[in-house]
This record gives C-alpha cells, sequence and structure tokens, in this order.
C-alpha cells in the first residue's frame, strides 16, 4: 500500500473548513500530486462538527483510520480533544485558541471543559496553539481565521507554501484576496516558531 500523508480538518459549520480543505487539494493538483478526500457536514450549517479528510499521495480510500493521521488541524479547542484520537504517535496538531460552547451545555445544562482544561489534555500531543481570530483581523478579515491555520500548518505539510498561498488566492473570494493572502503569511510567521 502506498502511504499517503493524512491530514484531519476538523470545526465547526461555518469555520472554514471546507474551504481549507479546498485550498489543500487545489495545491495537490497544481504540484501534479494525488489527492483524496472527504468531508462530513451535516448538521454544520446548525453549529455542528465538521471534519475533513486529506490524503496526499496515497491511491486507496480517503477516510483516514483512527491513530494514523500525521496532522491534525483544528478551528476550535473543543473539536480538537474530540478528534485528537485520529493523531499518530509523534504527528502534529496545529489548533486554533478558540472554543464554541456546543449547544447542549445550554438546552441540557451539560457540564463544559474550561479553555484551560482543553489545552491541559491536549498538552501530550504539544500542539501549536494559535491565536488565528486575532491574527485575522490584524490582517483585515475577521472571516481569513481558517487561512490563518493553514498558514501555520504548512510547516507540516508535504506542499510547496507557495503552492498553497496561490490556492488560497484562487479559491477565496477576489475582494478578500489581499487579506487572505496576509493571513496566510502572518500564519506562517506564527508557526515558524512552533
Amino acid at each position: 500500500m502506498t502511504k499517503s500523508f493524512d491530514i484531519l480538518i476538523v470545526g465547526i459549520g461555518g469555520q472554514g473548513t471546507i474551504l481549507a480543505s479546498n485550498v489543500l487539494g487545489e495545491a495537490c493538483l497544481s504540484e501534479g500530486r494525488h489527492v483524496k478526500g472527504a468531508e462530513t457536514h451535516g448538521m454544520a450549517q446548525r453549529g455542528g462538527s465538521v471534519e475533513t479528510h486529506i490524503r496526499i499521495d496515497g491511491l486507496y480510500g480517503p477516510l483516514i483510520v483512527p491513530g494514523t493521521a500525521d496532522l491534525l488541524i483544528s478551528f476550535d479547542l473543543l473539536e480538537a480533544l474530540r478528534y485528537s484520537h485520529y493523531l499518530k504517535t509523534g504527528g502534529k496538531m496545529v489548533v486554533n485558541r478558540h472554543m464554541v460552547l456546543p449547544t447542549s451545555v445550554f438546552t441540557q445544562k451539560s457540564p463544559v471543559l474550561t479553555e484551560d482544561e482543553v489545552i491541559a489534555q491536549l498538552a501530550r500531543f504539544d500542539p501549536c496553539l494559535i491565536d488565528a481570530d486575532r491574527i485575522a483581523l490584524e490582517a483585515g478579515s475577521s472571516l481569513a481565521q481558517n487561512v490563518v491555520i493553514l498558514g501555520a500548518a504548512s510547516w507540516s505539510i508535504p506542499l510547496k507554501a507557495e503552492s498553497l498561498l496561490a490556492a488560497t488566492k484562487k479559491l477565496v473570494p477576489p475582494k478578500t484576496v489581499e487579506a487572505n493572502a496576509r493571513a496566510f503569511e502572518m500564519g506562517r510567521a506564527f508557526g515558524r516558531t512552533r
């Protein structure tokens, strides 16, 4: 079986997980690499969990088996914890320091971990924690958080940064290209220190 580089992208509906996966796919195509992908986003429009599997250079199937992901990219702290079992030993994790409380916390008065408790549980993975919200605002668009995170993760992705940036510019709305390009570069600068 051909060895693939497996990336799991997770978040909440509306955070841009699908765009991030499309950027990875476009960058793979521009480099002539094989790419397989699968996504689930059934309840995403209502704040539900979204997961996207991306397998670079793999020939068999789009789904990542738990315990085998090379990279976990999460747009939310709780989602990182929920999907952490997918990461292989020695895998990388890039996580937005942002937490969306699940609806059950309000409707069922369910207990929820604090941000510090979630970070403590993720510590065993030595995650790259990034304040993508703040960096996206500095770049010029609060909606570019996903691109900030991709920039930070780009050091761990076996694709050229130039390919990822070109794919981002191609796929975002034309009026947001400059802000997204800045967001990618600022995220990449942050990721270099991790």
